[in-house]
């Protein structure tokens, strides 16, 4: 039992496979890799005297502006047809979410990393990917630009827009506010597991799995979440878009049960965060 002690302390990282597994076993060629230091977890003063800090928060805005554009005017189209076999139908707008954010973080993930979800931004704060003072930017510039998308779809079309509900997210009949706060975990879990895997700068070091456009699987993991939830509660997944959907149509059934669509994602994120950073990349350990 020599050893034992040892082995407990440092858990399965004690030993390491024999044989290469996954996409590792694909090569030899172990590349060297250097854990970037983490971003402050505080208020970092420094950074609003950065001008690529404020052009990320308008991409930011930019972004989230023109994905609740489009977004809200597709779900619109589908809502005020008589026949759903003359619209794109629920496929349609789960393409539209997914392609939109396939698009939008392909342009933006050079200027600020692409997230156009405050879900999303959370996700990467609580990893230590970004500091508190951009998190927060990011955040608001998130929520300031789907208002704005969301204002400029009614302000030309504000009839239409009252009758079929602005494309604000609320919880379907038939399903409880638990069915509907487990649906936006699990589908925002998704959404920014996704997003770490997509971007992690370790796999791409280390491993020699297939090379692969980030933006890609990030969209079509909100495509695959929309298709999914969208019955249940016209699928969130990304608060600065029910915020901006939810304000500009301001009834009372866009606001009963608004708190799922904060609560849920931010839950979805943190687990989605916490199972990357300490089971996937097992960095709160030190391995021998």
């Amino acid at each position: 039992m020599e050893g034992k002690d040892e082995d407990v302390r440092v858990g399965a990282n004690r030993f390491r496979e024999r044989q290469p597994i996954g996409t590792a076993a694909q090569t030899l060629d172990v590349k060297d890799y250097t854990e970037p230091p983490p971003a402050p977890l505080l208020f970092e003063p420094k950074e609003l005297s950065s001008w690529s800090f404020y052009r990320a928060g308008i991409a930011e805005f930019v972004a989230t502006f023109l994905f609740l554009y489009i977004t809200v005017l597709t779900v619109m189209g589908v809502a005020k047809s008589s026949s759903k076999c003359s619209t794109v139908g629920i496929q349609g707008i789960a393409w539209a979410f997914g392609g939109m954010i396939f698009a939008l973080v392909y342009c933006t993930a050079g200027i600020s990393g692409g997230h156009i979800n405050p879900a999303v931004t959370f996700g990467l704060f609580l990893a230590r990917k970004l500091s508190l003072t951009r998190a927060v930017f990011y955040i608001i510039m998130q929520c300031l630009g789907a208002i704005c998308g969301a204002g400029v779809v009614k302000g030309f079309q504000k009839s239409q827009y009252e009758m079929v509900g602005g494309g604000a997210n609320m919880l379907s009949k038939g399903y409880s506010k638990g069915d509907g706060l487990g649906a936006e975990i699990v589908g925002t879990f998704i959404l920014v597991y996704t997003v770490f895997s997509a971007t992690d700068a370790k796999r791409n070091a280390r491993d020699s799995h297939v090379p692969i456009l980030a933006p890609l699987p990030i969209g079509f993991a909100v495509f695959l979440v929309h298709l999914a939830t969208i019955p249940i509660t016209g699928t969130g997944i990304n608060p600065a878009r029910s915020l901006g959907a939810a304000i500009i149509y301001n009834k009372d059934q866009a606001w009963d049960d608004h708190w799922i669509f904060w609560v849920g994602p931010f839950i979805g994120a943190a687990l989605a965060a916490s199972y990357h950073q300490i089971v996937i990349r097992a960095i709160p350990f030190k391995s021998k």
